[in-house]
């Protein structure tokens, strides 16, 4: 598939999305938007991507929207319009199937490599991850008041529940910029050296997709995407149901199997 914005590869059962627009500092744009979920989809149905890393091309990872595109650009692709099928698993909830939400209904790890400056829709696209690694010393804001915008795309539900009320009421109302650091500090991200940040972060995604079972990691993360909206007592009844469905795969036998034998798993995923 020919994407314009972003690039796709797949190598070592790992899927790769890069936002590429390093001449716009990566700006999300309608075609951006329209690809990422493409891509999202390529990553949903194929069985050999185990997990996946989304980046950014350059120096930078998002500055947030492409300003052109408010001014009136027409896009090549049209934007997002509604809720539709996300890609991946069938959703429980529509929580699970809205704009940017669709992101915590694919059956797989999915995590942020921060390169580089953050901001607006690309910070809310991270909410969306399930980790967040961020180069040392790059920047960050949630500058929508100050570009007359509100907090968009759910980062008003997210981001509390990463780094508690007051963090993101900061955060949120003044539109201040922070460094990765002050970032790590308030557990929004994890901040790693700039020097080699990509390889670092594609080996503990590799540790992950060697030693995981694929299946175990599309039920905790749906387990995980479920837990906000669910009582203390639906999560340990869906952890119950799912236990119980565990026991007899080929991956819980692999799995003890390699512990005994003290050997790297080979999981199938069934």
């Amino acid at each position: 598939m020919a994407f314009t914005e972003i690039t796709y590869e797949v190598a070592d059962r790992i899927a790769t999305i890069t936002l590429n627009r390093p001449e716009k500092r990566n700006a999300w744009s309608p075609v951006t938007e329209a690809e990422v979920r493409e891509a999202f989809g390529l990553i949903a149905a194929d069985d050999d991507v185990r997990a996946v890393i989304l980046t950014g091309a350059g120096s930078t990872f998002c500055v947030g929207a492409d300003v052109t595109g408010i001014a009136g650009r027409k896009p090549d692709r049209p934007p997002f319009t509604g809720v539709t099928p996300p890609p991946g698993d069938p959703p429980p909830v529509e929580d699970l199937s809205r704009r940017y939400s669709y992101i915590l209904n694919i059956g797989k790890p999915v995590i942020a490599a921060i390169n580089g400056a953050v901001a607006g829709v690309g910070l809310a696209v991270t909410m969306y991850c399930d980790v967040r690694f961020m180069a040392a010393g790059a920047k960050l804001a949630c500058a929508f008041p100050r570009r007359g915008l509100i907090a968009e795309h759910g980062i008003a539900w997210t981001l509390p529940r990463a780094i508690g009320p007051m963090n993101a009421a900061d955060l949120l109302l003044s539109g201040r910029t922070i460094t990765a650091e002050e970032a790590a500090a308030m557990g929004l991200v994890r901040a790693l050296p700039a020097d080699g940040f990509a390889a670092t972060v594609r080996a503990y995604v590799a540790d992950i997709v060697g030693n995981c079972s694929p299946r175990s990691l599309r039920i905790i993360r749906r387990q995980l995407a479920l837990a906000p909206l669910q009582s203390l007592s639906e999560a340990i009844e869906l952890a119950e149901t799912e236990q119980a469905a565990t026991i007899g795969t080929e991956d819980r036998r692999e799995g003890a199997a390699a512990f005994l034998e003290k050997r790297r798993p080979s999981f199938t995923g069934r």
